[in-house]
């Protein structure tokens, strides 16, 4: 199987980004129409029933496929290629729209039209750092599988391109939080450097969302699941 269920589940969590990067892995396991073979039908045939489920389940918005499979392999494998040119177009005008919308939140919020969570440069600096750490641990940790690791990292990778002095919501820097509970279920106490870093990254927006909101001092943050099963 092409996608495993843990994929599958990140269609819930961010479906436009799960369908980018379904396209794509299809695309690397396929040969590209020099000569279908008999894996090219599995993938594709695979992909089209995902494809289907998620429109169905009203998780992601593109062209319903109308195709039919009842020709050869070699047939089916040439209409759900060309089905698949068709959502990744679609697709990529939706993410052309997110990052639009991404940067128009960020000039509105810099340029002083909304309300804003304002880091200081030296919290600036050290959530980059952090991020780029844990870009390295997690590239190098032994216990995740690659599909998991490349999702991390892209969300990294999205999470470090739209940090800026100040921004409009939190909402990606919460998300470590999801992020450092899977990873500790995965790699148990071998996870306390990922779980460390994502933990320091938090302190700091919970300062700075402290601040913005003028919450009263003393509140304390969502805490972070413990790597050290002995202490929970």
């Amino acid at each position: 199987m092409v996608f495993d269920d843990e994929f599958l589940g990140s269609f819930k969590h961010d479906p436009l980004d799960a369908l980018n990067v379904s396209i794509q892995r299809v695309k690397a396991e396929i040969s590209g129409g020099q000569g279908w073979v008999e894996s090219d039908y599995e993938v594709l045939v695979e992909w089209l029933a995902l494809i289907s489920e998620a429109i169905e389940a009203e998780l992601v918005n593109v062209p319903s496929p109308t195709l039919d499979l009842s020709g050869t392999a070699e047939d089916t494998c040439k209409r759900i290629f060309h089905y698949l040119k068709v959502v990744e177009a679609h697709c990529e005008a939706e993410l052309s729209k997110s990052r639009f919308a991404t940067l128009r939140s960020r000039f509105k919020t810099a340029l002083g039209n909304g309300f804003a969570y304002e880091f200081t440069q030296g919290d600036l600096e050290k959530v980059q750092a952090l991020i780029n750490q844990l870009r390295d641990l997690i590239a190098e940790a032994q216990g995740l599988k690659e599909s998991h690791k490349q999702r991390l990292l892209s969300r990294l990778e999205r999470l470090q391109s739209e940090i800026h002095k100040k921004v409009s919501d939190l909402d990606r820097f919460w998300g470590l939080i999801g992020d450092a509970g899977v990873v500790l279920g995965k790699l148990g106490t071998d996870a306390k450097p990922i779980v460390d870093r994502i933990r320091e990254v938090a302190d700091i927006v919970w300062q700075t969302q402290s601040r913005a909101e003028e919450l009263p001092s003393g509140v304390e943050r969502p805490q972070l699941p413990n790597p050290h099963h002995s202490e929970s």
